[in-house]
């Protein structure tokens, strides 16, 4: 057996971040070597950054890249590291790898295929490099090899899969495993979504087993630049067999997993199978020696899957750990990232503001555990007398002190609050350990309201003044917590879901009113499944918080109209449901209110198709009428591939003609309009 110990890194980056990159790359380097790790892969663009987005174009970017790389350069002696930066060659900047052993730039790696759906707009920043193609470059005065190359490092021969490069149906692991390749390296910037690990884990395996080599993955991770939230997670796989899965959304900035592999296991199986068969081309050219001398370890094997593994990965709730962990990390990066000192949550003591307060308590309870108390409020930016005092109380007591610190939840009572929602607002902010606040805004509501009467000579009633009477209640609300914010130096929360989203019920500088809005990518159906199931499950590693039940016994209402009315967002709108339904084949799948209508029948046979009709109709007179909100809407985080938020996914005309044509011909099919009158 020729064993080899091989590594990859998940690095917690920042775009831009120049000295923090390059330091927590040294770091990842240092921590391999003291492994005795021969082969380290690092995360795509870990020393820019993958979210630069524009910047990548600068000219001083593509410079610093290379500086900041020439600087890590003397911390490589004994191992192999593969490190990914902008490169800028002739008229275009590509997405790279540097090979870097021994303290030289061996060679770098451009990547062939570009990431253009989605949230990814690579193809405007970089261009995909042509297979086959070899030059020698100059970076920054600096002769390199560039292109399509493999490395013999020693006698282990490397090739690489740029992230997308997996994913692509022309994946250029073929073409290295009839090159001999014994390791197949893949530095990734892949964000989360729903399930997508499962993706990632199949690509791993059948590459490692389809090439005939070993598949090593690696991935950035946290927040990482405002919305994708990356959850890390190294793959290594040998010959379809997972090796090592590394931990996902941790929160330590650097991770190093590692296995150990036999490169006479995999080249044994190469030699065995009729599908690879061997490139005969003379083309020496594409393959740079490198001098190396790999320490072949006399470890025993790994064993079926190693490092860093939790057992909720194979939780039959994974979508709902998925969510708390991805959430709770992004809101604990999005914190110290952009330099706050905690959070401020407006809590009506409804699903949507209490999800909010739950996700931040349950992540500083896991970064505490997973830290220490000490390190994980140093990383959130506590310091001093502050500091001290949280590490000198009782252990019982800490860590609710420590949430208290961070987390605020403020009451903001109308004529129209309830007792109901009172309650449920101040039970689930002391169960969970946060601080709550009451403000009573009931007289600057009555202000606005004789100043605006007053100024159009009548008086104002809700038959004829409905929608503003109510905007104004959820308007008012927002300059005091905003205040409240401001002089704590904290992050205002959002609580906005994606099912207001869609067809804008949510008062513009009022309930929207934020700097993030962390749930604006959650369907209502679906968070309050997840408050259910946290009320009587809970993580694997926290449990339930029972509180919530006074949360979940209500039906959501926005809670603006007098309580003789009692207001449901359902009676406002349709069940959420329904919306939610009629939301993904409309914006996800792009199909016509006709068709929409059609799908909603089949799918909802308790309501009668003209009901259906008139919510299928709603729905998209709603959506159109209010793109502008969602242009608004504060930076929401990227959870799943069908994405409202039109920065990072769904594209609409702010102004359209508002389906009018293809409302009429649902209408006449449903029976609700003929030929002859279709608007009736």
């Amino acid at each position: 057996m020729q064993l080899v110990h091989v590594g990859a890194a998940v690095l917690n980056q920042t775009p831009l971040d120049w000295n923090g990159n390059r330091d927590r790359i040294v770091s990842a380097i240092e921590i391999a070597r003291n492994k005795g790790i021969s082969v380290i892969c690092l995360p795509e663009l870990c020393i820019s950054g993958y979210g630069c987005e524009d910047a990548f174009q600068s000219p001083g970017v593509q410079r610093m890249a290379w500086t900041v790389l020439e600087e890590i350069v003397p911390f490589t002696h004994g191992v192999v590291v593969a490190i990914g930066l902008p490169v800028r060659f002739e008229s275009g900047v590509y997405d790279a790898v540097a090979v870097v052993v021994n303290g030289k730039i061996e060679g770098v790696v451009a990547k062939q295929h570009l990431a253009g759906d989605g949230i990814h707009y690579e193809p405007r920043w970089f261009r995909a490099w042509p297979a086959g193609r070899r030059v020698i470059a100059t970076f920054e005065g600096r002769r390199v090899p560039f292109g399509d190359f493999r490395f013999d490092c020693g006698g282990v021969r490397i090739g690489f899969e740029i992230c997308e490069d997996a994913w692509a149906a022309a994946r250029p692991g073929a073409a290295l495993a009839s090159r001999g390749v014994d390791l197949l390296l893949n530095p990734s910037a892949s964000h989360f979504a729903f399930a997508k690990n499962e993706v990632r884990r199949r690509f791993v395996l059948e590459g490692s087993r389809a090439f005939g080599v070993t598949y090593i993955y690696t991935n950035l991770l946290g927040n990482e630049s405002g919305r994708a939230i990356y959850d890390g997670g190294v793959l290594i796989a040998t010959l379809g067999r997972m090796v090592t899965r590394g931990k996902r959304f941790g929160f330590c900035d650097v991770s190093v997993s590692d296995a150990v592999v036999d490169l006479d296991a995999t080249r044994l199986f190469q030699s065995r199978v009729t599908h690879l068969a061997p490139s005969l081309q003379n083309d020496s050219k594409d393959c740079i020696d490198v001098p190396f001398v790999v320490p072949f370890t006399t470890q025993t094997e790994s064993a079926e899957v190693t490092v860093g593994y939790d057992s909720w990965e194979d939780s039959p709730s994974i979508k709902e750990e998925e969510f708390t962990r991805a959430v709770g990390l992004g809101l604990i990066d999005y914190l110290r990232k952009s330099r706050s000192s905690g959070f401020v949550v407006s809590a009506s003591g409804g699903a949507d503001s209490s999800a909010v307060a739950c996700l931040v308590s349950l992540a500083v309870e896991r970064g505490v555990r997973e830290q220490s108390l000490e390190k994980f409020a140093s990383r959130i930016g506590l310091a001093g007398e502050v500091l001290s005092k949280l590490c000198n109380s009782q252990p019982s007591t800490a860590v609710r002190e420590l949430i208290r610190q961070v987390l605020t939840c403020v009451y903001q009572s109308t004529a129209n609050s309830s007792v109901t929602t009172r309650t449920a607002a101040s039970v689930v902010a002391q169960a969970i350990g946060a601080e709550f606040l009451e403000f009573d805004v009931d007289q600057i509501v009555c202000l606005y309201e004789q100043i605006v009467s007053k100024a159009i000579d009548r008086s104002l009633e809700w038959n004829r003044d409905d929608i503003a009477r109510q905007n104004i209640q959820a308007r008012v609300r927002s300059p005091g917590i905003w205040m409240l914010a401001n002089i704590r130096n904290s992050l205002l929360v959002s609580t906005s879901n994606r099912s207001e989203a869609a067809v804008g019920y949510a008062t513009m500088d009022g309930d929207t009113s934020g700097g993030i809005a962390p749930i604006a990518g959650i369907d209502k159906a679906y968070l309050r499944d997840w408050l259910l199931w946290l009320e009587t499950t809970g993580p694997q590693d926290l449990g339930p918080i029972a509180a919530l039940k006074s949360v979940n016994d209500q039906s959501p209402t926005a809670e603006l109209r007098p309580p003789r009315d009692l207001q449901t967002d359902e009676a406002d709108l349709m069940p959420y449901d329904v919306l939610d339904a009629a939301e993904r084949a409309a914006i996800r799948d792009k199909q016509t209110p006709l068709e929409v209508w059609r799908k909603l029948v089949v799918a909802f046979p308790a309501h009668s198709p003209r009901q259906l009709s008139e919510w299928t109709e709603r729905f998209f007179r709603l959506w159109s009428r209010n793109q502008w909100k969602r242009e608004r809407y504060a930076p929401s985080f990227h959870l799943d591939d069908e994405d409202l938020d039109p920065k990072s996914w769904c594209r609409f005309p702010i102004l359209s003609g508002g389906f009018d044509r293809e409302l009429a011909e649902l209408r006449i099919a449903s029976g609700l309009a003929t030929k002859a009158n279709p608007s009736a």
